[in-house]
């Protein structure tokens, strides 16, 4: 049916074009004396009186897919007046296809199409047309353009270019709800008649969803899409052009539509009961077990949370869920007790986190399930009671063995065993408390001081006698009570001043005392004082009555030359009972003041050396100590420069130089040292009034002794005291290379025969032995005449 379509559809074509082509007729320009238009100048120079022609042109259309065995005949290019048959007309074409696809014929100028053409390819073609003459081959007319259309035919069914299509619409979607659209594409003209026209069919699903004809969008067909029932759907949809007309090619694909799941299930658990067992010693925290809730939904809105509803349930145990599982963890809260319930039934609920209001009529979004929890017995230890401990008071002052307290133990267990009492010894090393195994009573077992330690903390072990394994602990912290058994006193040892010129009723000091007992209701002091103080007509004590005291002066001229300190004994007695006394000590000093009432000095002698002397006087004092310090620099600047004079006559020979030595032997601690006093006297050097000879200088230099055996019959002094040590030095000296020259002088201190460091005399140089001779010493001037005078005895 569809090959006989073209067939007609193609002679319907050809008519057509046959009748443009007649009613178009003939058209025929003359040639005018002038050029016409299109003519080139070659045609021009052409004999004026040959009949030009004019070309005839209409669009030309060609069918497509022409099937035939001969060439299809396309039209011609021109019509001619009459051409007589001289064929002296040649007829060509240029272009798009030409020569392959179109051929012209170059007498009749007819065009043929050789080939099958296809309109989707290539819809038109454009070409050029000539007129030449045969002979010459000059263009007779000017080159014409022209356009071969393809003619088009049905021959392309509609496409799903963007198949196949997935598409998604929630469960329980109203009826009409849009789901998704598709699009058909047909390759034919769609501005020639219906080829390109097309309509949208489903083939296969039609029961739940439709698709509109002329757009493509499909729609839910039905109200009751259930994801749990069904999650997708396979549709088949058609697309048919020609309008759907009958005839018209068709084409159709496949489009997946999924049901997105809704929260329209509610959570339920798969029984109505759990049961579970626990052990009454299981720590809080332990988990009892797990149950689950399933929900038909998924993805979040399975998404669901637990709780207890009962009371009791709640009290005990704690549900939390598991974010991976979406399990219910039940765990305990509180610890069990056999003795007290051994069956505990809890309720657990679950809820959907994420309730879509929509589907609320469907009902509740929650179920409940019974979780049993049986609690299992085993041995416990004694329970202490109260549990967290026990708090006891004793006074301090109370007996050896006195009682303190009781504690108490009871084995939780229904066979309700007997308890031992202990006390742990690591909490009481010194063993001040006892406890009776028996009965917990708790004794006292040492004296007890609260001002060393007011409170002890012991920890007392309960045992069941059948079973020490099972041992529990309490802590008994035990206060002891105050008793006022410590006196006060004086906060400080308390020191105060006054000036010498205190007033009457002058404060002096405030005072305060400390107590080591702390009554619970505090203490009051009493300040008096003491009673050896009673006639004291100095000071006075007041009682300020919050327990401190003031000290004030009772008169006034305070002489510190008479009495500088004073000590004012102080009485303090607490409010008991019993009343406790004490005695202190006030150390008051007087002292000298300015006329502001600063405290200058509170020494009675640098008082009195101060108040001897007034300003003026101590200006003068200064004076005269400056002047003198003037006068020992001008002393000692004198002495420098009549010493710099002397030193530089003795320059002109270098013999008088005297190189000196000081020995001073062994110093403080040589306490076998030779007495310098006794050497001192020795040496005493009076002035002796006598001639003008040569013996007395030497005389006056020389000490009393021996002046007095020089002075008899002439004969020399006796030296045998120096003599030994002083040629002994000699000798060392003259054969050490390293001492100064025989012109120099050396001196030796002699310290007695009994010192550490030897005598260092060079008196007893003065040898016969000796073989130098010192005769030269007294041609040294006025400085060795002394010295001459030891040596020329020697040589006599």
């Amino acid at each position: 049916m569809a090959t006989c379509w073209r067939l007609g559809a193609c002679s319907l074509l050809v008519a057509l074009w046959l009748l443009h082509c007649c009613s178009c007729g003939w058209s025929e320009t003359t040639r005018t004396n002038g050029v016409a238009k299109g003519e080139t100048k070659e045609q021009e120079l052409m004999s004026h009186e040959r009949v030009k022609r004019g070309w005839v042109w209409n669009q030309f259309f060609v069918v497509e897919e022409y099937t035939g065995t001969e060439p299809l005949y396309v039209g011609k290019v021109s019509q001619l007046y009459s051409d007589e048959g001289e064929g002296n007309i040649k007829y060509t074409i240029s272009g798009e296809g030409a020569g392959t696809i179109f051929i012209i014929d170059e007498l009749t100028g007819d065009i043929h199409a050789t080939e099958r053409l296809d309109r989707e390819e290539q819809s038109y073609y454009t070409l050029r047309a000539q007129a030449r003459d045969r002979l010459t081959n000059h263009l007779l007319e000017s080159e014409s353009e022209f356009v071969i259309k393809v003619q088009d035919i049905n021959d392309s069914e509609p496409k799903f270019l963007e198949g196949p299509y997935i598409g998604s619409v929630g469960e329980l979607s109203q009826i009409g709800t849009s789901v998704m659209k598709v699009t058909a594409s047909d390759a034919d003209d769609p501005t020639y008649g219906s080829s390109a026209r097309v309509v949208y069919s489903v083939l296969d699903g039609e029961r739940f969803f439709t698709v509109d004809r002329q757009t493509g969008l499909i729609r839910t067909a039905v109200a009751d899409l259930d994801r749990e029932k069904q999650d997708r759907y396979e549709l088949v949809v058609k697309a048919t052009d020609m309008a759907g007309q009958m005839g018209g090619l068709s084409g159709s694909t496949t489009v997946t539509i999924v049901i997105t799941d809704v929260n329209d299930n509610p959570p339920r658990f798969p029984q109505k009961m759990y049961q579970f067992s626990m052990s009454e010693g299981a720590a809080v925290g332990t988990p009892v077990g797990r149950v689950i809730a399933t929900d038909a939904d998924m993805g979040e809105n399975t998404d669901m949370s637990y709780l207890i509803k009962d009371e009791e349930g709640g009290e005990l145990f704690k549900v939390t869920t598991d974010s991976d599982t979406q399990e219910a963890i039940i765990t305990i809260k509180k610890a069990l007790d056999f003795e007290s319930k051994r069956t505990h039934n809890v309720v657990v609920e679950a809820v959907n986190k994420h309730v879509d209001p929509r589907f609320s009529e469907l009902g509740s979004f929650r179920d409940q399930t019974i979780v049993r929890v049986s609690v299992n017995d085993i041995d416990e230890p004694p329970v202490f009671h109260p549990a967290e401990g026990t708090i006891l008071e004793v006074q301090e002052d109370a007996r050896l063995g006195a009682l303190v307290g009781t504690v108490t133990a009871k084995d939780p267990d229904t066979e309700n065993a007997p308890v031992r009492y202990s006390i742990d010894q690591s909490t009481d090393q010194e063993q001040i408390f006892h406890i009776d195994p028996v009965s917990g009573a708790i004794t006292l077992g040492n004296i007890l001081d609260r001002e060393t330690a007011g409170w002890h903390n012991i920890t007392v072990m309960a045992v069941e006698a059948d079973n020490v394994s099972q041992i529990s602990h309490s802590s008994v912290s035990i206060r002891i009570l105050d008793v006022n058994d410590n006196p006060p006193e004086l906060a400080t040892p308390y020191e105060a001043s006054i000036c010498e010129d205190a007033k009457p009723g002058q404060l002096i000091h405030s005072i305060s005392v400390v107590d080591r007992d702390e009554p619970q209701l505090g203490h009051r002091y009493y300040f008096t004082l003491a009673p050896e103080a009673t006639n004291n007509r100095h000071f006075t004590l007041w009682d300020v009555k919050d327990n401190t005291a003031g000290i004030r002066t009772q008169r006034s001229g305070f002489n510190r030359h008479e009495q500088n300190v004073y000590l004012l004994p102080i009485l303090v007695v607490d409010s008991g009972p019993p009343a406790l006394s004490s005695t202190g000590t006030l150390t008051i000093h007087v002292c000298g003041c300015d006329p502001e009432g600063t405290i200058q000095s509170c020494n009675a002698t640098a008082y009195a050396i101060s108040a001897s002397l007034s300003p003026g006087a101590l200006i003068a004092l200064l004076v005269c100590m400056l002047i003198l310090i003037v006068l020992v620099l001008l002393i000692l600047t004198l002495k420098r420069h009549r010493k710099g004079q002397s030193m530089s006559e003795d320059e002109e020979d270098m013999r008088d130089n005297v190189i000196k030595y000081n020995d001073e032997g062994g110093g403080e601690q040589d306490t076998q040292a030779y007495d310098m006093s006794t050497l001192r006297n020795l040496f005493d050097f009076p002035e002796t009034k006598g001639s003008s000879s040569e013996s007395g200088p030497e005389l006056r230099t020389l000490p009393q002794w021996i002046q007095g055996r020089m002075s008899g019959d002439g004969e020399a002094a006796d030296f045998s005291l120096f003599k030994g040590y002083i040629r002994k030095k000699v000798e060392q000296t003259d054969g050490d290379l390293s001492v100064p020259p025989y012109d120099s002088f050396q001196t030796y201190a002699f310290e007695g025969n009994s010192s550490p460091a030897l005598s260092l005399s060079s008196i007893h140089t003065l040898s016969t032995t000796s073989d130098q001779d010192f005769s030269y010493l007294s041609d040294w001037g006025p400085r060795f005449r002394q010295l001459a005078g030891y040596y020329r005895t020697s040589q006599r």
